[in-house]
């Protein structure tokens, strides 16, 4: 099906640019880039259609699945700032998963799951831990914050890391206690790996009285230092117009009010921390710079390095014995603030 999607859309496109006239190799080149964009945007929206069928599949025998919308801040970036709607919030997707086996209880509690990125969804190989919260007998909202793939171009190109992106999942967790209620609003935690792991620690930074308790895994930490070892293309990532607007040497203090470890005096929430100092993505010196901060701040907390865990900086997201003990250990940190009906012991 996908080949023919692209057979399609391909066969669309040389019809069209065979109609117009003839471009100089400049403008030839811009077409056929535009045209591939366009395409990519296209193909990531038929994949997250064809994704959103799986969680059916994967959960749906212990979780009622849902995919609903809210809204959030206007973009962050309004080209036209007198044009009909530009300032309008921005919609949000995400996805909730209520458990069945506790959905007829009174109050449950409520996790709040960040996808990673840069650009990135929360797709159906999240479906094992999903399955293993909600068999916990958690509520889980997952929010598709600004940026996310799957939502076509213009939504792609909202994105805005260490910042609007935040607001993005403290709004749909306030759409949760709100709307769905089964959630106990005393009982929130939130969690989230990488990207997601930045967005977890900036919200209960920003916002503590909103969580009771939170998991970083692998959490990108330092901007700075980030942009450092990263390559060019990705630093030209956050330096373009519709985003950050320049590079972290010009603009330090707009990279280190995004960025977790400058913000580590804040913290007031539980945390758990996990690294692996074999992660090829999150260097271990981007979060010892975090813990090393949040000690220095006489924060209270707890982390754990692990020594080249296989896996790399997906280590405790997989299949493996290690990765399943670890993530045990996530789930005792978690239910020890949260009290699900069922908690790992």
């Amino acid at each position: 099906m996908r080949n023919l999607y692209l057979l399609v859309f391909c066969l669309w496109g040389f019809i069209a640019y065979a109609q117009q006239p003839a471009a100089n190799p400049a403008d030839l080149t811009e077409r056929i880039r535009n045209l591939e964009e366009k395409l990519d945007f296209a193909l990531q929206t038929q994949d997250k259609s064809t994704d959103d069928l799986l969680w059916y599949q994967r959960v749906g025998d212990v979780a009622l699945v849902d995919k609903i919308r809210y809204t959030s801040k206007p973009p962050h970036v309004i080209r036209n700032p007198t044009g009909q709607g530009a300032t309008n919030p921005l919609v949000i997707p995400a996805y909730t998963f209520i458990p069945r086996k506790y959905a007829a209880d009174k109050k449950l509690p409520l996790i709040v799951f960040v996808h990673g990125g840069v650009h990135s969804d929360f797709n159906s190989s999240y479906a094992h831990i999903v399955r293993e919260l909600i068999e916990q007998g958690y509520i889980i909202i997952a929010p598709e914050y600004r940026g996310s793939t799957g939502y076509g171009g213009s939504f792609y190109k909202q994105i805005d890391y260490g910042d609007y992106e935040n607001d993005d999942v403290l709004a749909g967790k306030r759409w949760a206690v709100e709307n769905l209620p089964q959630v106990d609003p005393d009982r929130v935690g939130i969690m989230g790996w990488s990207h997601g792991g930045m967005i977890t620690l900036m919200n209960i930074f920003d916002h503590a009285d909103d969580y009771k308790v939170a998991y970083a895994g692998v959490p990108v930490s330092d901007m700075i230092a980030r942009m450092g070892y990263k390559n060019q293309s990705y630093r030209n990532e956050f330096s373009a117009a519709t985003h950050i607007g320049k590079d972290a040497a010009d603009n330090v203090a707009e990279y280190r009010r995004r960025s977790p470890v400058w913000n580590a005096q804040k913290l007031k929430t539980p945390l758990l921390i996990h690294t692996n100092t074999n992660d090829e993505d999150v260097n271990v010196l981007e979060v010892e710079s975090l813990i090393n901060a949040l000690k220095a701040n006489g924060k209270k907390f707890d982390y754990k390095i692990y020594q080249d865990a296989p896996g790399g900086h997906i280590f405790n997201r997989i299949d493996t014995r290690l990765a399943k003990e670890s993530r045990q250990e996530i789930y005792r940190f978690l239910g020890r603030q949260l009290t699900p009906p069922n908690a790992v012991k």
